[in-house]
């Protein structure tokens, strides 16, 4: 795995997991009381998106670093995940002609 890849796994996993962190415990503006005029009454009281980010971060780190060794230690391949022995019978690709 280059370091690109890394990096684009590492910004994949990260964002997976904000979208799972972020309505965690989210008090809406209707349930504390206090609607914002021109704002719907399930928008977030206080989003708290930089303590999300963080604790985002922190469960990113440690799924990369689960996935990063599986894959750099051949646990799992490409092979592996070839349920239809597509593989088997592929063709190479000759590029520029």
């Amino acid at each position: 795995m280059g370091i690109t890849s890394a990096i684009v796994m590492f910004a994949v996993i990260w964002w997976m997991i904000f979208f799972i962190v972020l309505p965690l415990r989210m008090v809406s503006q209707g349930e504390a009381g206090s609607v914002v005029p021109g704002t719907h009454k399930s928008a977030p009281a206080n989003p708290q998106i930089g303590r999300k980010a963080k604790i985002t971060t922190i469960w990113a780190v440690g799924v990369w670093i689960v996935f990063a060794t599986i894959i750099l230690s051949g646990a799992i391949s490409v092979r592996d995940l070839d349920w239809f022995n597509r593989m088997d019978n592929a063709q190479p690709v000759m590029l520029g002609k």
